[in-house]
């Protein structure tokens, strides 16, 4: 598999887009995923951003859209956020990537006002939407597992059972080893995602809270999950998910340590040459 970033690490710290572009090749990644949102990037930086990828050779394999909108019970809301989650796709087609990364929300009101059954219906219904836009533009839809506890998707079962009802091959699976961890979700639970999945984030985490940290600077014991994401033959990348770092300054040191950390597990694993 391929070694990526998400370029949101950069972004963070405050680097220019063409100055991160650059660094993600120097440090070694095989790719590049991207937190862009189309609906506040001018002409000028979307252009920016394929030229800089195309020019360090660079291939965009994932676009990063939150939407969290699309389980909200008023329509109109469901309707704004379908229209822009159509805007990143057509963005991922632009750019030649592979997939759209998606995040789903939360059950709203503690579950109690709202069933839960119908605010996972709506999205469902707004996702297989979704799905066929995709398919008309040949990419996929990787579905984000968020760990947390009002979280439509926070566990295998769930995301299983999402994908089934759905029944679109456009839409899959994103494996979150961070995420996994903190949701308690073993390696062999993934066998429940085989063929079914298109892309992998991975960081550490202190096994309490999300982090996102370099491997190595929380809890998570990578190499079962990685044994299992190499059982599940992938097509996609392995993509490196840093959040801030404690010393914006130094986020070059602290994006080259995730890159080393995460080759060699990759390598150890027989996922990367």
């Amino acid at each position: 598999m391929r070694l990526g970033l998400i370029n949101s690490a950069w972004h963070q710290a405050g680097r220019p887009t063409a100055w991160g572009i650059a660094k993600t090749k120097e440090i070694g990644f095989d790719c590049i995923d991207l937190q862009v949102d189309p609906l506040e990037t001018d002409i000028r930086e979307r252009r920016l951003i394929k030229q800089e990828c195309d020019r360090q050779g660079l291939p965009i394999i994932s676009l990063c859209c939150v939407s969290l909108g699309l389980s909200d019970f008023n329509r109109s809301v469901q309707d704004f956020h379908l229209d822009r989650c159509r805007e990143h796709l057509d963005l991922a087609y632009e750019y030649e990537a592979e997939n759209l990364l998606l995040v789903l929300g939360e059950y709203i009101w503690n579950r109690e006002v709202i069933a839960p059954e119908t605010q996972w219906g709506i999205a469902v219904e707004n996702c297989r939407a979704l799905a066929d836009y995709a398919a008309e533009l040949d990419l996929k839809i990787a579905l984000e597992l968020e760990p947390f506890e009002l979280s439509l998707l926070n566990n295998v079962e769930n995301m299983a059972r999402f994908l089934d009802d759905v029944d679109h091959p456009a839409l899959a699976a994103n494996i979150d080893i961070s995420h996994l961890h903190l949701a308690r979700v073993p390696p062999a639970d993934l066998q429940r995602l085989k063929g079914r999945a298109v892309h992998v984030h991975l960081s550490d985490c202190n096994g309490i809270k999300h982090g996102d940290l370099p491997p190595g600077r929380g809890i998570v014991d990578f190499p079962p999950y990685l044994a299992a994401i190499k059982d599940l033959d992938l097509p996609g990348a392995v993509s490196i998910e840093l959040e801030f770092s404690p010393e914006p300054e130094k986020i070059e040191e602290w994006v080259r340590e995730a890159y080393d950390q995460t080759a060699l597990l990759m390598k150890q694993a027989g996922l990367r040459g």
